[in-house]
């Protein structure tokens, strides 16, 4: 007999403990959705012909308040949209300078690049990457991840996106 009423307490508490939680994430969902309504208004998208476009459904890069957001770049030759002829050195060379393209047409420069992210098909290229980046970069060091990747499009060997700073 005194099992019962304390299943049908706890039941109860258990509900209570929801219906609580509920109310609790309510308010704060529609906040968020409102600052995203907001945010996405603030989204301003970036194109240059002084790199390759887009080679699907993206934006070269999109500005957002003193941010830049640069979709990753690979090594086809903004005049005829295909992968330069050479091995990873070429090919980072070229991938830095449709990078470098981007930033520059945002307003920003590789100098306020605050994170890059290099996708590399094989980490044996590493080195040589290494050594045209920071050529590139100079002294200028921006956070940075390295990542081996089993493809990349249209058979690339490299691929860099980055968030440079607009300020």
């Amino acid at each position: 007999m005194l099992a019962r009423p304390l299943m049908h307490v706890s039941s109860n508490l258990a509900q209570r403990m929801i219906q609580i939680r509920v109310r609790t994430l309510k308010p704060s969902f529609k906040r968020t959705m409102s600052s995203t309504i907001t945010t996405a208004s603030a989204l301003t998208p970036v194109f240059t012909s002084n790199a390759p476009g887009a080679v699907g459904p993206y934006s070269q890069a999109i500005k957002l308040k003193d941010l830049v957001f640069v979709s990753g770049n690979i090594p086809l030759d903004p005049a005829t949209g295909e992968i330069v002829a050479g091995g990873v050195e070429e090919q980072t060379k070229q991938v830095l300078k449709n990078l470098r393209a981007v930033v520059e047409a945002s307003g920003s420069d590789l100098g306020k690049v605050v994170k890059t992210t290099v996708f590399l098909k094989s980490m044996g290229d590493f080195a040589v990457v290494n050594k045209i980046y920071e050529q590139a970069f100079g002294d200028h060091k921006p956070a940075r991840s390295a990542v081996e990747v089993s493809r990349l499009p249209k058979g690339a060997l490299v691929e860099i996106e980055c968030i440079a700073s607009l300020g």
